[in-house]
């Protein structure tokens, strides 16, 4: 008999930790584990919730989160995990209180609890920092996407160094597109025979730092720029595109299922990201053999090696990035060896068949203990 995963976020939009939420669950062998993913209403969760159809994987909808600690809300929580006979309870946080509420539930059904940190924000009160420790309390692992996110999650949980494990991310082959049908693509998206394409896949929201690459653009003036993805700042981005004067060759193109189709036809592929966990767009390109131009900062640092898999360059500086875009676009044997590189340390290091191996693995060994739910001696109270 299989054995029932509650997969849970509380993301309100679909990006990379999304994307990798769902590579683990395809990955799961079905005769051995039943996934339910667990997820609130939002129509910028639209993708994962067709993706999850497509993958016939069973859905449990949220309404939205209150606003406060509400009791009746866990206790609901609660009885849904148990209704689907939950034996794991497995988090996907994008900023460090990301899913309490079920973290909490799952504690309370006295379920074993796993959270993957995907991306880690600063928390700015001491309140929100001792409500971060106390719920650390509750989880019994935590998979950090990089060795930065596990070096900032080490002083900020209780008992860092029994619950913590690196699993980067994985990517699958993306090489499925043909030459013709990425020449008629790039054709369909304006860039022509000889135009260079430089693409960003990637939430429009300020840590990409899509801001700067606006500014870039503007010192690149022969190639086009495409941005697929939504976000809250799609507006304010479009608006600055616009009042840097490149607004007819900087698209943007919303959210679009051929990201696959997308590497293949683009040169270059950057992300100038202000902070990170470990990008899955990144990845996606690195395995799709095309040259990377990204921001130093860690996480991606992990994958990008400077000037082996591709160029980084400073956080926040459009004229660094403008430079490093030009010199990958007139250098080909430069892009061509970056591409080649990136190409074989993905298929190397970020594995799909590993990832699933070592998550299942941490499964196994929560299920091979004996149980019981709260905190061990010595961890802190709810504050």
């Amino acid at each position: 008999m299989s054995r029932t995963v509650v997969c849970y976020t509380d993301s309100t939009g679909f990006g990379g930790a999304e994307i990798a939420m769902l590579n683990l669950i395809e990955g799961l062998d079905r005769r051995v584990w039943r996934p339910v993913l667990f997820h609130h209403t939002s129509p910028g969760l639209s993708p994962l919730v067709t993706r999850a159809r497509d993958l016939e994987i069973e859905t449990d909808i949220f309404e939205s989160l209150p606003g406060h600690w509400d009791v009746a809300w866990l206790r609901e929580f609660r009885r849904r995990i148990r209704r689907h006979g939950a034996r794991l309870f497995h988090a996907h946080l994008q900023w460090p209180l990301a899913s309490t509420y079920g973290i909490v539930s799952a504690w309370l059904a006295r379920v074993p609890v796993v959270a993957t940190q995907h991306l880690f924000g600063e928390i700015e009160t001491p309140r929100s920092r001792r409500m971060q420790k106390a719920v650390s309390g509750a989880v019994d692992v935590y998979i950090a996407v990089s060795e930065h996110l596990a070096s900032e999650l080490y002083p900020r949980i209780i008992h860092p160094g029994k619950k913590i494990r690196v699993i980067r991310n994985s990517v699958r082959d993306v090489r499925a597109t043909g030459t013709e049908a990425a020449a008629v693509l790039r054709r369909a998206l304006g860039a022509g025979g000889e135009r260079p394409i430089v693409l960003t896949l990637a939430r429009l929201e300020k840590q990409k730092g899509i801001r700067y690459l606006i500014e870039a653009a503007a010192l690149v003036p022969d190639a086009l720029f495409l941005v697929a993805g939504e976000g809250p700042d799609r507006a304010e981005l479009e608006g600055l595109s616009r009042s840097a004067g490149v607004a007819d060759r900087f698209l943007f193109l919303g959210y679009r299922r051929d990201g696959r189709e997308l590497l293949a036809a683009c040169d270059l592929f950057v992300l100038p990201s202000l902070f990170e966990g470990l990008p899955l767009s990144v990845l996606e390109a690195m395995a799709a053999g095309k040259p990377v131009v990204a921001t130093k900062v860690g996480g991606t640092d992990e994958a990008v090696e400077h000037d082996v898999t591709g160029l980084l360059v400073t956080p926040r500086d459009s004229a660094a990035l403008a430079s490093a875009i030009r010199e990958v676009l007139s250098r080909t044997q430069l892009a061509q060896r970056l591409g080649e590189a990136g190409e074989a340390r993905a298929r190397r290091d970020f594995n799909p068949r590993i990832m699933v191996e070592r998550t299942v693995g941490i499964y196994e060994e929560l299920l091979g203990r004996s149980y019981v739910s709260g905190f061990q001696t010595g961890d802190s109270t709810w504050a």
